[in-house]
């Protein structure tokens, strides 16, 4: 997986649409062809103090997540990426998707205000290596610099 590649073509994604929902929805998208063995990627967006479902590839999905609930809201309320190997040992998970076994959630922050999360679920157990997260860091660093 050329990762360098990617990004660059998640720019070119993005680079030219000013509307926030077609980019997520493009980049949910995107992500979900590239990585292998997932079940769900998208976006969650805070509003009101909630995180609320936002463009997404995959099964229906909960609408609203408290911050500081599930690893969502966990990984907002810390404002630092939370990769979990197996869901079923984080106190408070939230099965949205019976199937998820393994999951990462990297929050996208600007100027120090929390705008949401990037959320992909595995149905494998250890599915996120540290390479993967230093990817989808850096697409959310992308995000965050041509989108908000």
């Amino acid at each position: 997986m050329n990762k360098q590649l990617f990004l660059e073509e998640i720019y070119a994604l993005i680079k030219d649409e000013k509307n926030i929902i077609a980019n997520l929805a493009n980049i949910s998208a995107y992500l979900n062809e590239i990585l292998s063995n997932i079940n769900w990627v998208g976006f969650y967006l805070l509003e009101d103090n909630e995180l609320i479902l936002g463009p997404f590839q995959g099964r229906v999905a909960c609408v609203r997540i408290p911050i500081g609930k599930g690893v969502c809201g966990t990984a907002a309320y810390q404002r630092t990426t939370i990769c979990v190997d197996d869901v079923h040992q984080f106190q408070g998970h939230i099965a949205c998707d019976s199937h998820s076994r393994s999951e990462i959630v990297i929050p996208i922050i600007k100027e120090q205000q929390l705008i949401g999360v990037l959320d992909v679920d595995s149905p494998s157990y250890n599915r996120f290596s540290q390479k993967d997260q230093i990817f989808l860091e850096k697409v959310v660093e992308l995000m965050v610099e041509y989108l908000f």
